[in-house]
């Protein structure tokens, strides 16, 4: 089974374990990130997340109206204490931070 065919059946099997809780904020280690932080901080605060999903592409509107693609992927952090952590970006933005609790 190839590693994003496995990827997608770990996260398939974690979401359908019961429900996941949306925060606004992610701890690692002593530091925080918050949602709108960049992929660079988020990296440079946690590190490398375990897996790092493509979703696809998601259209957006500028603050001037023009209309832009911008990709959308998912990083999982964990498990920490029994923890996953799933950050969502969008055009390298953290856009959703949820934590489920692993088997």
């Amino acid at each position: 089974m190839s590693t994003l065919a496995s990827s997608l059946v770990l996260l398939s099997l974690l979401l359908a374990s019961g429900g996941a809780h949306a925060s606004s904020t992610h701890r690692c280690g002593s530091a925080l990130v918050s949602l709108d932080a960049s992929t660079s901080e988020v990296r440079s605060k946690c590190g490398e997340p375990v897996d790092a999903l493509p979703l696809g592409y998601k259209e957006i509107l500028d603050d001037y109206g023009f209309r832009h693609e911008v990709v959308v992927e998912e990083w999982t952090y964990g498990p920490t204490n029994g923890m996953y952590h799933f950050l969502r970006f969008e055009g390298n933005r953290l856009r959703r931070i949820e934590s489920q609790r692993g088997r």
